[in-house]
């Protein structure tokens, strides 16, 4: 399978406006996308990430659904809570699949129920750094907890 990779990347400006397509996204570790009203210290839904393959399948483009970041070549919904993606310079950790909402269903009637199950993976910010088109996805394991057996004590 080819390198998972970063095909397009959008932030939204304020409430209810519609996305912008950028040449590079800026986030910043704990607080989210800079220039995107969504920011917010300490959320789990700092970043949607959202396949392109959805999204053709779909017959949608990219920052339809209102992601921030649109992958090819990464199974998203094989990921789990905890798991971290290496995208550039920064370090994202998954924190949820994006329920659909009824916002989608003002995109297209039905989308909603067509993306139940589908619609991407929310994940904050772990390392500040700037993303960009093309960047290579790198999947790494989530540091485990060690628990000190009673020998160790």
């Amino acid at each position: 399978m080819d390198q998972p990779v970063v095909v397009a990347l959008f932030r939204c400006p304020g409430h209810r406006m519609p996305m912008e397509a950028v040449p590079a996204l800026r986030v910043e570790a704990g607080y989210g996308i800079v220039g995107d009203s969504h920011a917010r210290e300490g959320s789990s839904r700092q970043v949607l990430l959202m396949d392109l393959e959805t999204l053709e399948a779909l017959d949608l483009r990219p920052g339809a659904v209102r992601e921030n970041i649109t992958v090819r070549g990464l199974s998203l919904h094989a990921l789990q809570p905890g798991d971290r993606l290496r995208i550039g310079e920064a370090l994202l950790e998954i924190t949820k699949p994006c329920t659909p909402c009824a916002r989608m269903d003002e995109i297209r009637p039905g989308l909603q129920e067509a993306l139940r199950g589908r619609r991407g993976m929310l994940a904050r910010v772990l390392e500040s750094g700037w993303i960009l088109p093309g960047a290579p996805i790198r999947v790494e394991t989530p540091p485990t907890v060690r628990t000190p057996s009673p020998e160790m004590l």
